[in-house]
């Protein structure tokens, strides 16, 4: 019997074959046998306002004022995040800004200094 590839997304060994599909019980993640190593190697590209590539670790500078749910105060323009980390999803920066803690800003509103 074949062994089947653990899963690109969870990398659970529990996987199985359902036609010519691959599936992950555990995530019900589902691939064919031949774009598991496309995904892994495909990365979302991160641009700032500019057009500038961004990349985990970089400094940002925030282009407009951001209201921050829950809170009476925003961030003003010109607030310089360091170290910033890319995450998938509606918000891809991951920060920790000063005065406020741990944010998550769209990469639309920032520009890489």
């Amino acid at each position: 019997m074949p062994t089947l590839p653990n899963c690109p997304k969870c990398n659970s060994e529990y996987t199985y074959e359902d036609g010519n599909l691959l599936v992950c019980p555990e995530c019900a993640h589902e691939w064919t046998l031949g774009s598991e190593t496309e995904n892994s190697e495909e990365k979302k590209i991160i641009k700032d306002a500019n057009g500038n590539v961004l990349s985990d670790g970089d400094s940002v500078s925030v282009i407009k004022d951001l209201k921050v749910k829950g809170s009476s105060s925003s961030i003003k323009i010109g607030t310089k995040v360091k170290n910033i980390r890319l995450v998938d999803g509606d918000h891809d920066i991951d920060c920790h800004i000063d005065g406020f803690g741990a944010m998550k800003l769209k990469s639309e509103f920032v520009k890489k200094i």
